[in-house]
């Protein structure tokens, strides 16, 4: 089985590594899991990485991602306590979702990772013209035990309309809508709809560039469970940071 992605995607002509940065369960008092961020070899930033990505690379980096990702979280996260590895991925370099999974799960397997305790989270940032093909990777994830997340909800391209279509199992509440949430009653009144829509549709909420304890109480006493910002910890490279507990 292979799809055009395996046949025609160059090799990438750079290396890079990944840091880590906590999700905090505030009900539970404990880190839920990390999500794995694209870094230089020397710790540079996201976008440095990435615009060395041509579009002839884009299937082969998005591949070597979950690769990289799984096997320093499986080095790095400390046996026995649960923890969720969020790894980001593009929707537009899936051709045929059970083809694109066979790194993915051979190298859980080869690492002795759990593929529950893996999450795909896809940004709205990238548009996704054709829906139906987002659903069916959504599905082919799920037949394997994966967690399915919408990241920078409510700042992309499709907001509400993409929950019409399908309804991932977390939605992760843009910063934009975040900062400054103490004092903004329009943002407390759309975040406020977000969770009544999240509840009816059973979706799980987490609330993303969390940078004060004010922010981080309003969002909590509006019934978030899930956090992660700067307040808690920064991303660390190639290491788990220390999370800032309240």
């Amino acid at each position: 089985m292979a799809c055009e992605g395996c046949r025609t995607s160059s090799k990438l002509d750079f290396d890079f590594s990944m840091a880590f940065q906590p999700i905090y369960d505030a009900v539970a008092g404990r880190v839920w899991g990390y999500e794995a961020l694209v870094r230089g070899l020397s710790g540079e930033g996201a976008f440095d990485v990435l615009s060395q990505v041509s579009p002839e690379q884009k299937y082969r980096f998005d591949q070597d991602c979950r690769v990289k990702a799984i096997e320093l979280a499986a080095r790095l996260f400390p046996a026995g306590e649960d923890l969720m590895l969020s790894i980001n991925f593009m929707p537009n370099a899936v051709y045929e979702p059970a083809a694109c999974l066979r790194a993915t799960l051979l190298t859980a397997s080869r690492c002795n990772f759990p593929m529950s305790s893996i999450m795909f989270e896809f940004t709205e940032n990238e548009e996704v013209a054709d829906t139906a093909h987002l659903t069916n990777i959504i599905t082919e994830y799920r037949k394997h035990g994966f967690t399915t997340a919408v990241d920078d909800f409510g700042a992309g391209h499709a907001g509400l309309g993409l929950l019409v279509e399908f309804q991932p199992d977390l939605i992760k509440i843009d910063m934009l809508l975040i900062r400054g949430i103490d004092t903004s009653p329009a943002r407390q009144a759309v975040v406020a709809g977000i969770v009544g829509i999240a509840r009816d549709l059973d979706i799980a909420l987490l609330a993303e560039g969390i940078e004060t304890e004010a922010e981080f109480l309003v969002l909590k006493a509006a019934g978030i469970r899930l956090f992660q910002g700067y307040w808690f910890a920064k991303p660390a490279f190639e290491e788990l940071p220390l999370v800032r507990f309240r």
